[in-house]
C-alpha cells in the first residue's frame, strides 16, 4: 500500500486529540450523503415521469408519422402506398385527415381539432387503453360516432346516454369557394358519441376522432388526406424503417419518430431535469465545504506529525497528498453511501409504489411516483460529488503548502 494512502486512512480512523475534528468529519460526510442521496432519488424519479410521459404518447401517438414536407395535405392517388406496405417490418399504414371544426351541443360550443381515421387506427392503436368511458367506436352499421377527448366532453357537458339530443358538427366546405354568406361556406354534420377518451390536458381539451370517410365526405375532399401513420413490427427496429420509408419517398415528406413528434416536450423536461441536477450539484458544493473545515483542522492537529515526516524524510508533495487523499475519502465515503442509499429507496419506490401521488394518487394515470433507475446517473453523480470534492480540498492544501514552504 501507497505510503500516503496509508497515512490518510490511518487519519480518517484514529481519534484525534479533538472531538470537534470528528464530528465536523462526520458532518461532512452526512452531508454529502444526503445530497448524493437525494440525487439520486430526483433524478430516477424524473426519469420515471419521462418513461410515463412516453408510454402516454405511445398510445395516442403512432410509431411513425409521414407528413407533406410543404403544403398541408398529401394526394393520395400520388402517394406509392404499395411500394410503402412492401418495406420490410411495416405492420399497418393509416390515411389521417384533420381539420379545425365547431362541436355544438345544446347551448354550448367548443371549437376541435377534428381527426378522421379509418378502421385499422383501432387496431394498430391502443385507444381502447385511453377510453374512459364508452368505446372507441366510429363507424357500425351505416352510423357515425364521435370519439371525443374528456375535456372536450366537458367544455360541451355531453352525456353518452343522451340519444335525443346530437352534437352538431360544423367544418369549412372544401369543395367550394368562398362564399358571401357564412353558413354558405360551412358543412354541418350530426353525430352522437360513442366514448370519452383521456391522454393529456392539451389533448384532452382539443382533439375528437370521427371516421375517415365521413371526415372526407363532409370536407369534400375524396382523394386527400394530411398524413399517414405508421406502425411497425415487434420484431423491427423502427429506426432502420423510418430510414427506408425516407429513402423511398424522398425530400417531398417528412418522417418523424414518437421523440421528434413531442420534441418540444421532451425537450423541457430535458431541461428540468438539468436544471435540477445543477441546483442539487450546488448544494453538494455547499455539503462539501465542511470538508474545508475538517481538513484545515485535521492539519493543525498533525502538525507534529507532519514535523516528523519531514525530519524522516517526507517530501512535501507527500504529505499535501496525505491530506488530499483524506479529504477525497471523507468526501467519497459519503457519495458511496449515498448512492446506495438513494439507490435502495429508488428500487424500493419503483418496485413496491411506497411513496403515493396526493390522496391515493387518485386522479391521475398512476397511484404513486413513477421512479426509472438509470445507471448512468450514478456515474454523473459520482463524477460530480469528485468533482465538488477536489474543488474542496484546494483551499487547505493551498494554505498548507504555504506553511511548508515558509
Amino acid at each position: 500500500m501507497r505510503t500516503d494512502f496509508y497515512i490518510a486512512k490511518r487519519y480518517l480512523f484514529a481519534k484525534k486529540s479533538h472531538h470537534i475534528i470528528n464530528y465536523i468529519s462526520i458532518i461532512s460526510v452526512v452531508g454529502v450523503m444526503l445530497t448524493t442521496a437525494a440525487l439520486i432519488i430526483v433524478l430516477s424519479v424524473f426519469n420515471g415521469f419521462e418513461k410515463l410521459v412516453i408510454s402516454l404518447f405511445n398510445s395516442f401517438n403512432p410509431e411513425l408519422v409521414i407528413e407533406p414536407s410543404t403544403g398541408k395535405n398529401i394526394h393520395m392517388s400520388e402517394f406509392p402506398l404499395d411500394q410503402l406496405q412492401q418495406i420490410p417490418g411495416i405492420k399497418y399504414v393509416c390515411p389521417i385527415l384533420e381539420e379545425n371544426a365547431l362541436l355544438k351541443y345544446k347551448d354550448r360550443q367548443a371549437i376541435v381539432k377534428l381527426k378522421g381515421v379509418d378502421s385499422t387506427f383501432a387496431i394498430m392503436s391502443q385507444m381502447d387503453t385511453l377510453m374512459v368511458q364508452g368505446q372507441f367506436k366510429l363507424a357500425e352499421n351505416r352510423s357515425n360516432y364521435l370519439v371525443l377527448g374528456y375535456g372536450v366532453a366537458y367544455r360541451l357537458q355531453s352525456r353518452l346516454s343522451d340519444f335525443y339530443s346530437s352534437i352538431q358538427v360544423y367544418v369549412p366546405d372544401k369543395s367550394k369557394k368562398a362564399s358571401a354568406k357564412l353558413e354558405d361556406s360551412f358543412k354541418t354534420l350530426s353525430l352522437f358519441p360513442s366514448g370519452y377518451f383521456s391522454v393529456r390536458q392539451d389533448y384532452d381539451e382539443h382533439y375528437a376522432f370521427i371516421s375517415f370517410q365521413a371526415l372526407q365526405d363532409i370536407l369534400g375532399q375524396k382523394n386527400v388526406c394530411s398524413s399517414y401513420e405508421v406502425s411497425t413490427t415487434d420484431e423491427s427496429d423502427y429506426n432502420e424503417v423510418q430510414k427506408e420509408i425516407k429513402k423511398l419517398l424522398g425530400e417531398g415528406f417528412v418522417v418523424k419518430n414518437r421523440l421528434e413528434q413531442q420534441s418540444v416536450l421532451l425537450q423541457v423536461m430535458q431541461s428540468e431535469k438539468a436544471m435540477v441536477y445543477l441546483i442539487l450539484g450546488f448544494i453538494l458544493l455547499i455539503a462539501t465545504f465542511n470538508i474545508i473545515g475538517s481538513i484545515s483542522m485535521l492539519i493543525v492537529d498533525k502538525k507534529p506529525d507532519m514535523e516528523t515526516l519531514r525530519a524522516m524524510g517526507a517530501s512535501k508533495k507527500l504529505i499535501l497528498r496525505i491530506f488530499a487523499i483524506e479529504g477525497m475519502m471523507i468526501s467519497l465515503a459519503g457519495g458511496f453511501i449515498g448512492l446506495i442509499i438513494g439507490g435502495l429507496i429508488a428500487l424500493i419506490q419503483q418496485q413496491f409504489g411506497v411513496i403515493s401521488l396526493g390522496d391515493g394518487g387518485t386522479g391521475f394515470v398512476v397511484d404513486a411516483y413513477p421512479v426509472r433507475i438509470i445507471l448512468s446517473d450514478f456515474f454523473k453523480v459520482l463524477i460530480m460529488v469528485i468533482l465538488m470534492s477536489s474543488l474542496a480540498v484546494v483551499y487547505p492544501l493551498r494554505q498548507l503548502s504555504r506553511n511548508l514552504n515558509s
